[in-house]
């Protein structure tokens, strides 16, 4: 069964921004959390340590706070998730607006790390107009030249599970998505309120038939570039560089639309789950000073 967000009460004590402009330091404090979407750990929180003014919202969006829980890149370390619901016709622009604000988006949701004593989730993004096109990542692009991309409304298919599933079952067998069913890759892939499209990277075709699907990727297109939120692809072809080239294309892509920025999510030093990114220059690092230029380490 796919889980759903529990229904708020609005009779129970939540933290309430006075702009959006406060969404980097909203939800200070504890309220009660919605069921995450697969992948994301929205575990419910516990209960606020004072009380606030309540009052119902209608233009400025209610952030949440999670209870700890196992930080899954920096071993000994918890982790906690400020998050907000995107929905409603004003859910795009608060999307954009939130991205550039380090969150991230998983179907209605949009969370960030804000964990206590840690800053180690780093927002990432890729200056498109300037890319280095390095002689290795240029060779990337030449040995997957043959391979045919669609950018499709997101809507999944059983073509799309199956790579998927493939891809967890091979690299995340122990991972919070390892039990995610078809409903919840539909869900993953359909409960947006953004524009979201979804890349698919095939095989070359003929005339009679598609080739085969290789990888796909979830991205949603803001107003200053695009954001991958998800991407996978066979196990087997992922040795060749597919991955790599994937983002390489999204870059190129960006450039074709005249956007500045590839949205990369978050990067965590001393995490190997994220060292690749570190290959994509120039990049951007938001800091507390703001979006700042960081050189290759």
């Amino acid at each position: 069964m796919v889980k759903t967000p529990d229904r708020f009460d609005p009779t129970q004590t939540v933290q309430t921004p006075e702009t959006e402009r406060d969404a980097g330091t909203a939800a200070r404090t504890p309220a009660p959390a919605a069921a995450a979407p697969k992948g994301v750990d929205l575990p419910k929180a516990s209960r606020p340590r004072r009380r606030v003014t309540v009052r119902r919202l209608t233009e400025h969006p209610q952030f949440y706070l999670t209870a700890p829980s196992p930080c899954p890149y920096l071993p000994g370390r918890m982790e906690r998730k400020v998050f907000t619901h995107l929905v409603g016709n004003r859910a795009e622009g608060l999307n954009d607006l939130l991205t550039q604000s380090g969150f991230r988006r998983s179907q209605n949701i949009a969370y960030r790390p804000s964990c206590e004593g840690c800053r180690g989730c780093i927002s990432v993004r890729v200056r498109v107009d300037d890319f280095q096109w390095t002689k290795s990542l240029k060779r990337v692009l030449r040995n997957h030249a043959a391979l045919e991309r669609k950018e499709r409304p997101a809507l999944p298919s059983s073509e799309q599970y199956s790579v998927f599933r493939a891809y967890l079952d091979s690299r995340h067998a122990e991972g919070g998505m390892a039990d995610m069913t078809v409903l919840d890759y539909a869900m993953m892939v359909e409960d947006t309120h953004v524009e979201t499209r979804i890349f698919e990277y095939r095989e070359p075709g003929t005339r009679r038939s598609r080739g085969d699907l290789l990888a796909c990727a979830l991205t949603d297109i803001l107003a200053d570039g695009l954001s991958m939120v998800y991407s996978f692809c066979e196990p087997e072809a992922e040795s060749t560089g597919l991955g790599t080239f994937m983002l390489l294309d999204h870059i190129e892509r960006a450039q074709a639309l005249d956007l500045p920025y590839v949205y990369l999510g978050y990067w965590v030093d001393g995490s190997d789950k994220m060292a690749y990114k570190a290959r994509f220059q120039p990049q951007e690092h938001l800091t507390s000073k703001g979006w700042i230029t960081v050189p290759p380490s």
